[in-house]
């Protein structure tokens, strides 16, 4: 099994190193991940200047650009044959609820996906970074399991959330839904040395909703917390309430 390891922390992120490290006991590993951090980045792409990825060691590249760039550049050109899988992460903090639209980890592994490559994220819901080390045999166990599914959809992202605390407290594993996240005074208004005014976003109050059944429940009831998700974001619930809108005209 080949498996393309990739991060939005950076190359050198003890996320990433803990991630290799898992992930080269289950099958042959390349990594491709930015120069620097790169969180919330989504899923954008450099278009309007060259990249270029820089040798880091064997099957190892350092890319000057995105998450995104680094699965394009990695599936397009640095690597043959193809990886089966493409995994992201360990990201440090957590991507639950809405903030998978913003992850740069997730958009990495939805990458792949778009690609036609199977993709799993991984983030770690805490600020303790030590606490990943402990992690290494469960996770091991559970990307093993993952990873040796037969005929895994082609369509499908598992996107999973690790939670602050040691692995021997973990209760065990939940397959979950997407919970809602509710930020609160997440934008910062001050002024720069000259006076002007100037805005920060990020920090503020997070507060989270949803049933027994969300991410951030699993997490918060010391679960590890696997949430399939996939590219094709149309609302299928309604479609005919807005066939019936009429809006090309007509009786």
């Amino acid at each position: 099994m080949r498996i393309l390891c990739t991060n939005d922390d950076g190359l050198h992120s003890p996320g990433l190193e803990e991630l290799i490290a898992v992930c080269s006991t289950i099958g042959h590993v390349s990594c491709v991940a930015p120069d620097r951090e790169q969180s919330a980045t989504s899923h954008s792409l450099t278009l309007h200047r060259p990249l270029r990825p820089i040798p880091r060691g064997p099957d190892r590249w350092q890319v000057d650009g995105t998450p995104t760039d680094c699965v394009v550049l990695a599936l397009g050109a640095l690597l043959s044959p193809t990886p089966d899988f493409v995994v992201a992460g360990i990201n440090h903090g957590p991507n639950m609820g809405e903030d998978v639209l913003y992850s740069g980890t997730v958009a990495a592994a939805m990458e792949g996906l778009i690609l036609g490559i199977p993709g799993v994220a991984v983030s770690f819901a805490g600020h303790d970074f030590d606490l990943i080390r402990t992690y290494r045999e469960l996770l091991q166990q559970v990307l093993r399991r993952i990873l040796g599914v037969e005929r895994f959809p082609e369509d499908l992202l598992l996107n999973i959330n690790l939670p602050p605390v040691p692995a021997s407290e973990v209760k065990g594993v939940r397959v979950t839904t997407l919970g809602k996240r509710i930020y609160a005074e997440s934008l910062s208004r001050m002024k720069d040395p000259w006076g002007r005014e100037i805005f920060w976003i990020g920090g503020g109050r997070l507060d989270w909703s949803g049933g027994d059944d969300v991410d951030f429940k699993a997490v918060e009831d010391r679960y590890v917390s696997v949430t399939p998700l996939h590219v094709d974001l149309t609302d299928y619930r309604q479609l005919e309430k807005v066939r019936a809108w009429r809006l090309g005209g007509g009786s």
